[in-house]
């Protein structure tokens, strides 16, 4: 039976944990979640980047290249939702998805945060659910290796409510609010553009598969 900690060996055993811990993000409430899984298959030897053209019928970005993933849900981890939501859109079995480890997290100005997770898919037949997607795109992956994407800067600016209190701040409705920018980028493969978050994406991804020598 173990004994009974005094009050100061709790504070202490507090302060550890806390110095220990993972920080959360300020805010984070406020974002809506998703997972994406970042797909590389062999096809004879060259490793390809898998995406997919998302269904004409979708009411969110209808038409775009993004890779296999969705909205996280409540009681599942964010890697479980990545294959999840890859074995749904890629009418593959869970057993061919390896996943080798989580990507950089992206967090969109617009109240989003994506989880990519890099991962293997083995023996894939080229299926797909047409509910949700149109098309797969290959793409080779020495091509990001060896094509930098365009870049344009887009601004932020502040828009305050109406009702919004100037009274209660130095300089009022002239309160100099800062200003941001965010980066859009593009790949242009083939007839095909990859842009946007999943160009954020695929750049992060890339960079980490030739840092930690990732291979199929």
């Amino acid at each position: 039976m173990g004994l009974i900690k005094t009050t100061k060996e709790v504070a202490i055993l507090k302060k550890e944990q806390f110095l220990l811990r993972q920080p959360g993000i300020i805010g984070e409430e406020e974002f809506r979640r998703y997972a994406v899984l970042v797909p590389l298959i062999d096809i004879d030897g060259i490793t390809y980047l898998l995406f997919e053209k998302r269904s004409s019928t979708l009411r969110y970005q209808p038409g775009e290249i993004c890779f296999p993933g969705g909205k996280h849900e409540a009681g599942e981890s964010l890697q479980e939702c990545a294959v999840r939501e890859t074995v749904e859109e890629l009418l593959v079995n869970q057993k061919q998805i390896e996943v080798i480890g989580p990507g950089d997290i992206y967090i969109s100005p617009f109240n989003l945060m994506i989880h990519p997770y890099i991962g293997i898919i083995r023996e894939y037949r080229n299926t797909f659910s047409t509910d949700e997607v149109e098309e797969i795109i290959k793409v080779p992956l020495d091509f990001f290796r060896n094509q930098q994407p365009e870049k344009y800067e887009s601004r932020l600016n502040h828009e305050p409510p109406k009702d919004f209190p100037y009274e209660r701040i130095t300089g009022g409705e002239n309160y100099p609010w800062a200003k941001g920018t965010y980066e859009i980028l593009f790949y242009h493969y083939e007839n095909w553009i990859i842009w946007g978050m999943t160009a954020q994406i695929v750049k992060s991804a890339v960079n980490l598969i030739d840092e930690y020598n990732i291979g199929i």
